[in-house]
């Protein structure tokens, strides 16, 4: 370990690393000048927010033989009657030009939802300055902030051409979220307020609505989200999976013949629209998946029924093709660097960036660095579900968490690893945040082994072994084995240097690398004591916004998977927290739902990260970090600078993709149709 860690010092006196800890510090300023403030998500841009409808529309050069062979309807009668037009030049961006494949480069099969996300056409979406705004609804009206009405547009088409209609609400809500079949624990919790679910109603052909007994200060942010919780389906498509309208006979077959164990399964087999994996599916996204799995290579197409248009009369995607290769995760790097990719920031981290740099120049790229928001970067998670008794009774003492976490040395990994440019803190909001508090960051996060030790002391782990390794009360040495994804070097090398510091406590650690899945389930499963990972809770967080991330409400949090499930299943599965500051944490979250004002949203969020500093409930180490982006340069209309985060912002996803265009396109002049469709005269 000491060879590795004494090593880099040196390193950093050299050209190369000096030249890019100047670059990124010059991309960090100008990020933090940028950075913007979140609104709160009650907030909508504008009714509509869109721009008047041009006079004429221009049909792409990909569909033109489509249409004039009559396998396609032409453009006006594609696209709405009042299509979702996207103003360019107010946003200061170019109006594009239709054509081109855009490759991409991800690890492994499930990652098709990558383009689900990207594309992130949603019912309503944030802008990149982060307020909600009408998408594929034309328009939403929120009474008492619990009534809400959805007004579809009409004219709207899925990829196949047939009608999008309250019907395929309606088929959501009857046939899919309360079928205990399909949805053996109800619907989701964003659909429920005090644990019951709405009103649902079927207004017109284009228009529902949905209404609570008290305000559901989640449900617009949730229909925003990274990940589309898709509370609409393509019924006239996934009816002939379904007992209630299809053939049952056909349907038994079909359960027998594929191996499945019942109807829902079938039916859910046929229905993943955030996995994007089935061509037959019908789908609103920009580009349409035509490839069967499994594959190593995925094609999608554009949407002849997409909804957005430009100011020019373009029907967006201005790109054809979206090829994704699948490879393994650790040669991505070397791939994107040799030119094989040309969007990418998935599966690349800050340690390619001087890599990257130097290849730009080779191969035709340019080397962005935007901003993650995660509130930790990287992190340590003690389990408190450990299945381990003598595990858990520590992990679920304060004073063992603080001793860890005041034992990391936080300057030398942010100088190691991160040249200098990460922000050292706790788990917390970043400084831009309205909700940013120093202490909230810096607490028991200034390295003190002193203190460290005496906390140690004070719980009883006074026993050591001959190698001054401290014993468990029950005799068993102290070795801390963390669990980790096994993608990065960026966490080996921190969780070496974090080794070299706990060792002086008494503790020594050792790092467990195992493939995503595997580790997941160590953790869920009680396997593993501790997890290295990332908080992808928003660190721009405003008081109006959930603090879920902050409280055991879901089982992908590390620290309490299985209090997190218990949550989450409605007390279906997991355990019920039985700490009392966890307890606490649950019922301030249950009282942000029911404020009344924005006020007392921000008191209540102020404790939820007090606890969460104080109990040191995850050991942040730094966040505020850079993540370079790999943008093409025939690509336009990618920021330069820019935030990368998963929700808000679906990575790409805000700065719409379907925007992004080649500078030297040439539009394919003809591109097969998806898969599933069936020509239908409008």
């Amino acid at each position: 370990m000491r060879t590795r860690r004494n090593s880099r010092p040196a390193c950093r006196k050299s050209a190369r690393p000096a030249r890019l800890a100047a670059l990124a510090l010059l991309a960090l300023l100008a990020l933090l000048a940028l950075s913007p403030g979140l609104a709160g998500p009650s907030a909508m841009a504008s009714a509509t927010g869109d721009a008047p409808k041009p006079a004429r529309l221009i049909e792409p050069p990909a569909f033109l033989d489509a249409v004039r062979r009559g396998k396609l309807p032409p453009i006006a009668r594609r696209v709405p009657a009042t299509p979702s037009i996207v103003d360019l030049e107010a946003e200061g961006r170019a109006l594009g030009r239709y054509g081109g494949t855009l490759r991409m480069l991800l690890g492994k099969q499930k990652d098709t939802r990558m383009i689900t996300v990207y594309g992130y056409a949603r019912l309503v979406c944030y802008t990149p300055d982060f307020k909600l705004k009408p998408d594929i609804l034309e328009r939403v009206e929120v009474k008492e902030g619990r009534i809400f009405t959805f007004y579809l547009r009409k004219g709207h088409r899925w990829s196949d051409g047939h009608p999008f209609t309250a019907e395929d609400f309606r088929y959501y809500w009857e046939d899919i979220a309360t079928n205990p079949a399909l949805s053996p624990f109800g619907p989701p919790r964003a659909m429920l307020v005090d644990g019951k679910p709405p009103r649902f109603e079927v207004i017109d052909e284009t228009t529902v609505r949905y209404t609570w007994q008290a305000p559901n200060h989640d449900f617009l942010p949730w229909l925003a989200g990274a990940r589309p919780p898709s509370i609409y389906r393509p019924a006239h498509y996934l009816k002939h999976y379904h007992p209630r309208y299809g053939d049952r006979a056909h349907i038994h077959k079909m359960v027998h013949n594929e191996g499945r164990r019942n109807w829902a399964a079938l039916h859910m087999s046929r229905d993943r629209p955030y996995r994007a994996d089935n061509p037959d599916r019908p789908t609103l996204q920009p580009w349409v998946n035509t490839t069967r799995p499994p594959a190593d290579r995925f094609v999608f197409v554009r949407n002849p029924y997409y909804h957005r248009i430009d100011t020019a009369g373009r029907q967006l995607p201005y790109i054809d093709r979206v090829v994704v290769s699948l490879g393994s995760v650790g040669v991505i790097p070397a791939k994107t660097g040799s030119g094989e990719s040309d969007l990418q920031a998935r599966y690349i981290r800050f340690d390619n960036y001087t890599f990257l740099k130097e290849a730009a120049k080779r191969n035709g790229f340019s080397v962005f660095l935007w901003r993650n928001l995660k509130t930790a970067h990287k992190a340590l998670f003690p389990n408190m579900n450990a299945a381990d008794p003598v595990w858990r009774r520590l992990m679920r003492d304060v004073r063992f968490r603080r001793a860890l976490s005041l034992a990391i040395d936080r300057h030398e990994i942010n100088q190691v690893i991160y040249y200098g440019l990460a922000h050292e803190s706790g788990n917390t909001v970043l400084p831009e945040s309205p909700l940013y508090r120093e202490d909230y960051a810096r607490a028991w996060t200034r390295f003190d082994l002193d203190k460290a030790n005496a906390l140690l002391d004070e719980i009883g782990l006074t026993r050591r072994n001959e190698d001054g390794i401290r014993l468990l009360p029950d005799g068993r040495p102290m070795h801390i084995i963390v669990d980790t994804a096994g993608e990065s070097t960026e966490e080996s090398d921190t969780l070496e240097l974090i080794a070299d510091s706990w060792r002086k406590i008494g503790i020594k650690l050792f790092a467990r690398p195992s493939q995503r899945e595997v580790f997941r389930r160590r953790v869920y499963s009680g396997q593993s004591i501790m997890a290295m990972w990332a908080v992808t809770a928003n660190g721009l967080a405003h008081a109006s916004m959930n603090p879920q991330d902050f409280v055991p409400t879901h089982k992908t949090q590390y620290q309490w998977p299985k209090w997190g499930l218990y949550h989450q299943t409605g007390g279906k599965s997991g355990e019920p927290p039985d700490l009392p500051e966890a307890k606490r944490l649950l019922e301030l979250y249950r009282q942000w739902h029911q404020a009344e004002s924005e006020a007392e949203q921000t008191r209540i969020w102020h404790e939820i990260l007090r606890l969460n500093a104080e109990q040191v409930f995850v050991i942040g180490i730094v966040n505020g970090t850079l993540r370079p982006v790999v943008v093409s340069k025939r690509l336009r209309n990618v920021p330069p600078k820019g935030v990368y985060h998963w929700n808000p912002g679906a990575y790409f996803g805000i700065y719409k993709p379907d925007t992004f265009w080649f500078v030297d396109a040439r539009s394919t002049a003809r591109i097969a149709l998806p898969k599933s469709r069936r020509m239908r005269k409008p």
